[in-house]
């Protein structure tokens, strides 16, 4: 696998307080001495391959990059990555991350969760990390299963699936981690798959240079539980149907020579999948990943059919500017020093209301 290198990367705004490496770095670089233990064929390789190799082209120091994980087979990552990093408890990584980046602006933080961390126990630290757009970035790995303890239904498992916990198939409807995300107001939503290095490393570079939270949900295949769960979006001939690239600014068209293509019903508003004619073909949608409403992002986060995959959007979803916390936290305390002094935290504790309790 080839390695890159890079001299002298450009300033990205989001990691502008963080220190640059001195000289050149390569994937050699993030690689640690751990041996790395996942199921022989297991998407997670994949993915850390693409973000060792995707590092370096950030040009920043090694000691200042932080990887935060949960509980899961994803989780392992930190121990993989030669940066510092934390394999922390169970859904709780959004939760520590922002603690980090809030009271460490000169370090890139990174979450790495899976379906299951992120998305059963973690969920409600998850959507606050999006809604209060903190500088951090959170790769879900999402295998629509829960690997680790080995093959029970998850939080994005279809309904019917039949597992060691849904003999009979499971009742829950799941949910779609992108849909999630742009519910919660996240200002940076983007979706790929662990097979297409290309496209995952993009979808990288462009979650680094976002200010604020940005999540990525990662299609990953586990081979062992879930075998094939994404093959209709890696199979030549079926992804021609099944997936739907984003870029911004240009027609989501897909299928063969692009004769599908995405358009809004008039009737309804809702966004609708159709072949492309010379009649219709003006009214195919434009994608504008920075609109500021959320609505039609969010509708085409729901085109995919959750149990073919069919129509299945690709790419980033929504890209927007919005205030970022941890610079609007270090602006109040900056305003407050400012007024009032460093103060002392023993006169904190013992100044204020106090209390007599009597026996």
């Amino acid at each position: 696998m080839a390695e890159t290198s890079t001299e002298g990367t450009d300033t990205i705004e989001a990691l502008s307080l963080v220190p640059k490496a001195e000289g050149r770095q390569s994937m050699k670089d993030f690689k640690s001495d751990q041996e790395v233990r996942w199921c022989p064929g297991c998407g997670d390789y994949a993915i850390l391959a693409a973000v060792q190799g995707f590092m370096p082209e950030l040009g920043l120091a090694k000691e200042n990059v932080v990887f935060v994980s949960g509980i899961g087979c994803s989780s392992r990552f930190p121990y993989y990555m030669n940066t510092y990093g934390m394999h922390s408890i169970h859904g709780r990584a959004p939760a520590i991350a922002t603690g980090l980046a809030s009271s460490r602006r000169d370090l890139s933080v990174w979450v790495v969760t899976g379906d299951g961390d992120a998305l059963s126990i973690g969920g409600n630290h998850l959507i606050h990390a999006l809604r209060r757009n903190v500088n951090l970035k959170i790769l879900l790995f999402n295998n629509r299963i829960y690997g680790l303890t080995k093959g029970q239904y998850s939080p994005t498992s279809e309904v019917g699936k039949i597992t060691k916990s849904t003999p009979m198939g499971s009742l829950d409807a799941p949910f779609n981690p992108v849909s999630l995300a742009i519910g919660a107001e996240a200002s940076f939503v983007a979706r790929t798959i662990d097979s297409d290095r290309k496209h995952l490393t993009e979808v990288l570079r462009q979650a680094a240079a976002h200010p604020g939270t940005a999540l990525i949900e990662i299609y990953q295949n586990c081979n062992i539980f879930n075998d094939g769960a994404f093959e209709a979006l890696k199979d030549r001939q079926q992804a021609e149907e099944a997936v739907i690239r984003l870029e911004h600014g240009k027609p989501i068209r897909f299928g063969a020579d692009g004769s599908r293509g995405v358009v809004r019903d008039v009737a309804t508003g809702d966004l609708k999948v159709v072949t492309v004619t010379p009649e219709n073909e003006s009214q195919i949608l434009v994608h504008d990943a920075h609109a500021a409403s959320p609505t039609t992002a969010f509708a085409l986060s729901r085109l995919a059919d959750p149990d073919t995959l069919h129509h299945t959007p690709i790419g980033i979803l929504r890209s927007v500017d919005r205030p970022v916390y941890d610079t609007q936290m270090s602006d109040q305390l900056d305003t407050a020093i400012e007024q009032n002094g460093k103060g002392e935290l023993a006169a904190l504790l013992a100044g204020g209301d106090t209390w007599t309790v009597v026996g």
